[in-house]
């Protein structure tokens, strides 16, 4: 069930470890290659140097090196896009491949509508708490949520009445209500702590939008958005006596991806995501708990 309190996820060593060697490991490399082409430049007018390491055979490993400088970053350019799917389709337990990636950038920019937002919440967390010890090229952080007005009467999420009927819950909405300022808070604090710092400054903020959760929107840097559908009529079995709920199913919603890398059509479409998303968060009513707190 989506109801309930999560676990704040953990940071741990071996992702502090993979956060040094991707900060460090792109410079160690560029100086060992340029060490060895100069020292095999060296060997070959030193004489003695050359002849300790064999003149000619070092010489063209050398050679060999700064042509591997050079083609570093293309190399690596083309790494970081084989580390994306390059399907049409993903399914949403692959959104921290795009949360990595969009953190790759100066100024990040993620946008999500949708349900709770807990799959990409999850990953978001992580990345934030990150920030603190090697904060990477990423400087400036934008996140905003659009979710369901869970004060208002619902049919998607719902009880299960008799013959499938929707009967709406409003103590299963307040529930999920509780779990959003929880996620919103969370976030919140870490930017706020980030932007304490000096170092990134970082908003997060959760606003509400009138209707069921239908579609599930990502846009990473708004220029690559992630759309699916959610299975609306999806249930979550309750424990006996408790009755069944209509509650969708983020981590199991599959995403269709759009690029404006792609073809000009692609472009336009990623366009038009973004300022429907820009409309809608604008319209979009402040939860209670954020009345008095604009986003930054």
């Amino acid at each position: 069930m989506s109801g309930g309190r999560s676990a704040i996820p953990e940071n741990t060593l071996g992702e502090r470890v993979k956060r040094l060697q991707t900060r460090y490991q792109p410079t160690v490399t560029r100086i060992l290659l340029l060490s060895v082409f100069v020292i095999g430049l060296i060997a070959q007018f030193v004489k003695p140097v050359g002849d300790a390491l064999q003149g000619k055979v070092f010489l063209g490993s050398a050679f060999l090196s700064v042509v591997a400088y050079l083609l570093y970053d293309k190399v690596n350019d083309l790494d970081a896009s084989l580390r994306l799917p390059s399907r049409a389709q993903v399914k949403s337990r692959e959104l921290g491949t795009f949360v990595t990636e969009a953190f790759r950038a100066r100024t990040v920019e993620i946008s999500f509508l949708g349900y709770t937002g807990e799959t990409l919440y999850n990953e978001l967390y992580h990345r934030l708490e990150g920030l603190k010890d090697d904060p990477g090229p990423t400087r400036h952080v934008v996140v905003r949520f659009l979710v369901p007005d869970f004060r208002a009467p619902m049919t998607v999420p719902s009880r299960v009445g008799e013959e499938g009927a929707p009967v709406d819950d409003e103590e299963f909405r307040k529930r999920l209500e509780l779990k959003c300022k929880e996620f919103d808070q969370r976030l919140s604090a870490i930017a706020q702590r980030l932007t304490s710092v000096g170092r990134v400054t970082a908003a997060c903020e959760y606003r509400f939008y009138p209707g069921i959760p239908r579609d599930k929107i990502c846009i990473f840097n708004r220029e690559l958005v992630l759309h699916g559908l959610y299975d609306v009529s999806a249930r979550t079995m309750g424990f006996s006596p408790e009755p069944d709920y209509y509650d969708p199913q983020g981590y199991r919603t599959d995403l269709n991806i759009w690029s404006r890398e792609d073809t000009d059509d692609v472009r336009a479409a990623v366009a038009t995501w973004n300022k429907h998303f820009d409309g809608l968060w604008e319209l979009a009513a402040k939860p209670p708990w954020r009345r008095g707190a604009p986003l930054t």
